[in-house]
């Protein structure tokens, strides 16, 4: 967990308009998954997976979807190691998948997750963010996301998912 130190740090979305933004996202999966029964809505750990849990939560109110949370385990470090889930590629396949993160940073993690489920035939994959940097490395775009954010290589957003609230802010 990262501990907020406001002297020095900018926030970009305190919790009111992180929960906006997560209802919004919310709504446009529901939108672009309107003729289907279940979702799978897939979260790299860890950020990314409390993330999607909030997505979930959301979905299961304002949707008659079935909503099955996944969580995605990849070693940012070496994200060419295997990756791994929580379901069994079986609880995905041809179904739509939803892979959800906090931050898109340089692409990095997405691609590499993105990658993994591609070698597993799905009925439809989209990706969703809180926060696009603009930093990409890679040809990795978010189909849905709360905020895009021009900021320097320099600077770094945290979101920090501490006591129930969630705040988004720039180091």
């Amino acid at each position: 967990m990262n501990t907020i130190n406001t002297s020095s740090d900018a926030i970009i979305l305190t919790n009111l308009q992180v929960e906006q933004k997560i209802r919004r996202i919310a709504f446009q999966i529901y939108e672009s998954n309107s003729n289907e029964t279940e979702i799978i809505i897939a979260g790299i750990a860890e950020n990314g997976y409390l993330f999607a849990e909030k997505i979930g939560v959301l979905l299961s109110e304002i949707s008659p979807l079935k909503i099955s949370l996944c969580k995605v385990f990849i070693d940012k470090k070496n994200p060419r190691t295997p990756i791994t889930t929580s379901l069994t590629v079986a609880e995905y396949q041809n179904k739509s998948l939803v892979l959800i993160d906090d931050v898109l940073n340089s692409g990095t993690t997405l691609i590499y997750a993105v990658k993994h489920f591609l070698e597993v035939p799905l009925k439809r994959f989209k990706t969703a963010v809180l926060v696009n940097r603009n930093h990409k490395k890679y040809p990795v775009k978010a189909d849905f996301k709360g905020i895009s954010l021009s900021t320097s290589i320099k600077e770094h957003v945290v979101v920090s998912f501490e006591n129930a609230k969630t705040v988004v802010y720039l180091t």
